[in-house]
């Protein structure tokens, strides 16, 4: 008689998630999955949907608007607290006006409150006071990225762009992203943005802080901030999180 084996004692329950975010992350990102589960609080579910909008794949906003909505209405299937359109270079590459486009055609595709990372970045650096800072990344070109921290009022004063193709994003160590931070800081910088959804970048924080004294954004961290800062009453009591450098520590 064949017996179906039984679940180890040993292991850890799961439990029903208190809140629920949902990523729409770009069909190239291999990197966003892994980090949020593992950063994220105890309470936290973390659903993801693909879309083609970044690398190659990258194009005027009308000609990707099915493509977001698809994968926004695919998320609300799982009753996300709200959706982030999680593309760092995409969705700044579009301007405020245009970011604003992406939410709404979330939120007109779900009725589920609709955030995007490049205005997450934004509130992070506000809440950090981050006026001015060194830009590291591993696009081809930062000019997006420049263009609308300058519009916000953010000044760059390094700018550093590793123009890597984006299946090699993840070749660059924390320990790069850290040297690349001592190398480049400058002393009118407020801090350093590390800008990539598709890196381990995050892993690099508390080091480039504790090194250089000053806070560190990153995109992956910055939606989670804003994720557990928006769902923090379904969370509560948060647990310290000093891998995720100050911005984290805001919270408490």
């Amino acid at each position: 008689m064949n017996v179906m084996p039984t679940a180890s004692t040993g292991s850890a329950a799961m439990t029903q998630p208190r809140a629920r975010i949902g990523l729409i992350i770009p069909s190239v990102n291999t990197f966003s999955e892994p980090q949020f589960n593992r950063f994220a609080p105890e309470g936290l579910g973390i659903h993801v949907a693909r879309a083609r909008v970044a690398g190659e794949w990258k194009r005027p906003l009308p000609e990707m608007k099915g493509e977001i909505a698809g994968a926004a209405q695919l998320l609300a299937d799982a009753h996300p607290d709200a959706i982030v359109f999680h593309c760092t270079d995409t969705s700044m590459t579009q301007g405020p006006q245009g970011e604003g486009k992406i939410l709404d055609i979330v939120t007109e595709a779900t009725g589920i409150a609709a955030m995007a990372t490049s205005r997450l970045v934004l509130d992070a650096l506000q809440t950090l006071a981050m006026k001015s800072v060194v830009l590291l990344t591993p696009y081809k070109s930062n000019k997006p990225i420049v263009d609308y921290l300058t519009a916000a009022g953010v000044a760059v004063v390094q700018d550093v762009a590793l123009k890597l193709e984006a299946r090699n994003f993840g070749d660059v160590t924390p320990q790069d992203w850290a040297k690349l931070a001592r190398e480049n800081d400058r002393p009118e910088a407020d801090g350093v943005f590390l800008s990539c959804t598709n890196t381990r970048q995050i892993e690099a924080i508390a080091d480039i802080e504790q090194t250089l004294g000053k806070p560190v954004v990153n995109s992956n961290q910055a939606v989670l901030w804003g994720a557990v800062k928006r769902l923090r009453d379904k969370l509560a009591p948060l647990k310290p999180m000093p891998e995720l450098g100050r911005l984290m520590q805001s919270l408490n």
